[in-house]
């Protein structure tokens, strides 16, 4: 059975860049539990912050285990994009 994620080239343990865009803050000292993620934090909405974590990683069970760490951490998650893939 072919899935729509291979049909366009990208599978499930295959690495791939992210970008993932969250409500709030998050320090630097969690970005090894966040993947290695390069932790950007601005402006959000409603005058808040929001956190860009970008970068690569290795699969999208890596890609799982950053988001569960995010919803422990309780911080929402505004976008999920992928930004390449091999």
């Amino acid at each position: 059975m072919v899935t729509v994620s291979e049909k366009e080239g990208l599978s499930l343990g295959q690495p791939a860049a992210y970008e993932i865009v969250v409500q709030g803050a998050i320090a630097q000292e969690y970005q090894a539990r966040l993947g290695g993620l390069r932790l950007d934090v601005g402006p959000g909405g409603h005058g808040g912050s929001a956190t860009t974590l970008s970068g690569r990683l290795a699969d999208q069970a890596q890609l799982i285990g950053v988001l569960n760490a995010l919803y422990e951490m309780r911080l929402p998650i505004l976008r999920v994009e992928v930004q390449r893939f091999d």
